[in-house]
Order: structure tokens, then C-alpha cells, then sequence
């Protein structure tokens, strides 16, 4: 073999530890806010990944209340993935500019169905049914208590007398203020001619309140990802008609003509924030980067239910890949996410200090209660169905795209790359992010690095042996007690 062929040692993060600097700051002083792309900040450095076991909206909604986002998966019709998407944006608003609606001539059950679909308590009735017509009343939930006729029509039963209105200019505070004041729950936004601007409710008030640091849109909704594959155009143009916030054109091997291809076409007629991948070299996120993306995702192989690099002989261990991807990234000013591999809290700070902005998350988010995964109860211990889109099952449902294998041909003829299983089950997202970020600042304060940037610039490593990594982990000892950090299935896997 010719020694050019040997390119470099690969790292990976067991292989390193990073090194404490002097602090002036304690952790809760600290600053996780990062850019996810070039015009996308988040206010916590994590994704979830958009793998069927993951991510639906009722994951995304959570995450992006703590200042993440989450990226819905393609393993669903348009339709389907569409309507996740609407129900992100539609959980928490500031101002809902383009509120449901409806003419006073509609049927009652026509309202009934609209509340259910869009998980909604009131609708404007405007005079053409449209949300820029005329206001002619309102009709919520306690109306319809007293229903008798459900084929009757909304005018019989919508408030039209003493309306609670305000002006298009009408800030959140004010708002508050007047709902408070009238005792109501709802404020509908008018203009001089009573034609319909826009909506603001006192529970949309509740969340802003309740989640400061959510990551939201410039109106005040939840952020939103969605993944899509290649030449899927069809998809992009209706996930942008829902206002997706960014799309991720996914696919195992992201340093492809097709995924440049369609990053090109994306970028060319939409005006959308793309983030592409997965990569693991420099010169692949160069071609990306070439091709317009606003963020490189990062990782052949790490993820733990991924079976690329045993199947096919081809990977790049996660810090060597993310420092790589980093070289090409860091001059263009595009930011690097770090997807796969992360077991820990720790290997959030490792990742972020070998370059990358921001990590994605898989396995430690399906055990979530929010994720879309089954609960499996094993020797009394409660665990949540958790799969690689690789794996044959995820491919039969439609991601064989994004290995590359023509779904016509049958699963039969799959060869797959990654395998199905179970993780423990960890509860809520909410308590389990604040741990997980809980980690990553303390890290940060260790490495005296007060801010995500800091720490990716100067955080250092230092490699170190099979030895030192048993000792980093709890040793000598039988854990009877666990910490809501870390899971003694690995520590008894270690013994």
C-alpha cells in the first residue's frame, strides 16, 4: 500500500478530553446561543434529526421552546409531512396574521371540524369568509357548548355584539392588557373598515411568556426544519407554502451530484434557508458550500443505530470529520453541524469545540415522551422503539432514497445501513434538555469559554488511552442509585 493513501489518524470523541483553562464566570453565566445557518439563531446548540423514530411536531414544537429546532422527517407523504409542519407554526404565535376563518353562512360542523384539525378554540367570521374580509362576529369552543342544531349555521351561534377589536399596530403588552380588561381570550386585529388584520390569543400570549428563550420567527411562531431528498421539488414548493424555516436535503452521502444538484435548484427558485449533508471531508463540504447550501451537516457513520462504515468500509470518525468539514466551512463563514455519534452531554461540548456550531440528536431524543416512538416495557424497565433510516423497515416506509437504492426493485434487494432497536425511556424533553445543556455549560465554564464561540475557537484536547477512558466513567463501584445524566446500562457495560 502506498503511505499516500494513509491520510490521517480518525478521532473520535472517547478518543479526547478537553482541557480546563482558567474561568472568570460561573456555568450559569454562560451563552449558548449559536447560528444554526447564515440567518438562523438558535438559543441552545441542538437539532433533532429527522429520522421517523424522532421527530414529528409534537418533538419539534418542544424542542424549539427551549431554543432548538427539530427537523420533521420525509418518511411521510407530502400531505403528511406538510401537516406537521403547519402544526409547528400554529402552536404558539405573536401575532397570527392569517388566522382560520370562516362566512357566516358556513355550517356549525364545518367549525367543529376546523377547531379539531388545527387544535384551535375560535374563528373569525368575516363577512366573505376570507382573512381579509369584514368582521362580523366570533365563534369559539363555549359557543358551541350550546349548540341544538349541528346542522345549523355559524351566524346562529358566533358572538356578533360588543366585539373585543384592536388596531393592526397592536403590540403583545397592549394586547395583554385589553384581554385582561374585557375578560376575554381573544383579540381580533381591524382596520378602520372592521376587515380583518390579524389575531392575538391570551394562551399564544401564555407560551411566549412561559418559553423566552423558544426559537421563533421574526412573527413570533416556532421554528421549523423539514428534510427532503433529492429532486424532490414537488415537496420543497409545498413545505415552503406551509413557511418552513429551512430544509435539509438529506442523504447518506452528501458529496453527490444529485444532492448538489438539488441544492443548486432549491437555492435558484426559492428564497429558503438549505442546509445539506451528511459529509465527512473538506473537500465535501467545499462543494456545498459551492452550491449555496447555509449550513453543512456533518457525519458518515457515528450514529448508533447506523451501520454504514461496517457495511460498506467508509466513514470518517466524528471529530477528525468535523474538523475537516470546518476548514472549507469556517473562511465561507458557514456553520458546521455535527450530526451522529453523541452519547453524552460531554460529546456536545467536544463536538462544538472541534469547530461545529451546533450538534443533531437522534438516540437520545427517541426515548423522549414526545418522540413518535413505541414504549416497550423489558424486565420492568420502560424503552422507546428507536431505528436508523437505513434500516430495512425505515426503508420500506421510503427512505431507501436516501442510501441511494431504487425503491422499485423491492426490499428484497435493500441493502441496508442501519439497524432497529430500543433506547431507554428518558421522560420529557424539557427536563431532559436541561440536563443535557446543564452538562454542556459546565463544560464550557471548565474550558473557560463564556460562549459557543468561544469555546469553538479556543477549546483544546488532549488524546488519551483506553485506560483513561475507563476512568473517566463511574469505575470500582456498583451503582444502585442513577443520575438523571447518565445511564448505568453503560456503566455496567463497561465493567
Amino acid at each position: 500500500m502506498e503511505p499516500s493513501k494513509i491520510i490521517s489518524d480518525g478521532i473520535t470523541f472517547d478518543d479526547v478530553l478537553l482541557l480546563p483553562a482558567r474561568s472568570d464566570f460561573l456555568p450559569a453565566e454562560t451563552d449558548t446561543r449559536t447560528r444554526l445557518t447564515r440567518h438562523i439563531t438558535l438559543n441552545i446548540p441542538l437539532l433533532s434529526a429527522p429520522m421517523d423514530t424522532v421527530t414529528e411536531a409534537s418533538l419539534a414544537i418542544a424542542l424549539a421552546q427551549e431554543g432548538g429546532l427539530g427537523v420533521i422527517h420525509k418518511n411521510l407523504s407530502t400531505e403528511s409531512q406538510v401537516r406537521e409542519v403547519v402544526k409547528v407554526k400554529r402552536s404558539a404565535n405573536g401575532v397570527i396574521v392569517d388566522p382560520q376563518t370562516l362566512g357566516p353562512d358556513a355550517p356549525v360542523k364545518s367549525a367543529r371540524r376546523l377547531m379539531e384539525e388545527q387544535n384551535i378554540s375560535g374563528i373569525p367570521i368575516t363577512d366573505d369568509g376570507t382573512p381579509r374580509g369584514k368582521v362580523v362576529g366570533i365563534l369559539t369552543r363555549r359557543d358551541m357548548k350550546f349548540i341544538e342544531d349541528p346542522e345549523g349555521d355559524v351566524r346562529d351561534m358566533m358572538t356578533s355584539q360588543n366585539l373585543v377589536t384592536g388596531p393592526p399596530d397592536t403590540t403583545l403588552e397592549q394586547a395583554e392588557q385589553i384581554l385582561s380588561k374585557n375578560k376575554v381570550e381573544k383579540l381580533l386585529l381591524v382596520d378602520n373598515a372592521l376587515n380583518l388584520r390579524g389575531l392575538i390569543t391570551m394562551r399564544d400570549i401564555d407560551k411566549l411568556q412561559s418559553f423566552p428563550d423558544a426559537c421563533r420567527d421574526t412573527r413570533g411562531r416556532l421554528r421549523v426544519g423539514a428534510a427532503v431528498g433529492v429532486r424532490q421539488l414537488d415537496r420543497v414548493g409545498e413545505l415552503i407554502d406551509a413557511e418552513v424555516d429551512l430544509l435539509v436535503v438529506d442523504s447518506a452521502h452528501g458529496h453527490s451530484r444529485n444532492v448538489i444538484e438539488t441544492v443548486r435548484s432549491i437555492k435558484k427558485q426559492y428564497e429558503i434557508e438549505v442546509v445539506a449533508g451528511n459529509v465527512a471531508t473538506e473537500e465535501g463540504a467545499a462543494d456545498l458550500i459551492d452550491a449555496g447550501v447555509d449550513a453543512v451537516k456533518v457525519g458518515i457513520g457515528p450514529g448508533s443505530i447506523c451501520t454504514t462504515r461496517i457495511v460498506s468500509g467508509v466513514g470518517v470518525p466524528q471529530i477528525t470529520a468535523v474538523t475537516s468539514a470546518c476548514r472549507a466551512a469556517e473562511p465561507e463563514g458557514v456553520p458546521v453541524i455535527s450530526d451522529g455519534g453523541i452519547r453524552h452531554s460531554g460529546d456536545i461540548t467536544k463536538a462544538i469545540a472541534a469547530g461545529a456550531n451546533c450538534v443533531m440528536l437522534g438516540s437520545l431524543l427517541a426515548g423522549l415522551d414526545e418522540s413518535p416512538g413505541e414504549i416497550i416495557i423489558r424486565a420492568g424497565r420502560r424503552y422507546k422503539t428507536y431505528r436508523g433510516m437505513g434500516s430495512e423497515g425505515a426503508m420500506v416506509q421510503g427512505s431507501a432514497e436516501r442510501y441511494r437504492q431504487e425503491v422499485s426493485f423491492g426490499p428484497e434487494k435493500f441493502v441496508p445501513e442501519g439497524v432497529e432497536g430500543r433506547v431507554p425511556y428518558r421522560g420529557s424533553l424539557s427536563e431532559f434538555v436541561f440536563q443535557i445543556v446543564g452538562g454542556l455549560k459546565a463544560g464550557m465554564g471548565y474550558c473557560g469559554t463564556q460562549t459557543i464561540e468561544e469555546l469553538r475557537r479556543h477549546g483544546r484536547f488532549c488524546r488519551i488511552s483506553g485506560a483513561s477512558l475507563a476512568e473517566s466513567h463511574p469505575h470500582d463501584i456498583a451503582i444502585t442509585k442513577e443520575s438523571p445524566n447518565y445511564t448505568v446500562e453503560y456503566a455496567e457495560a463497561e465493567e
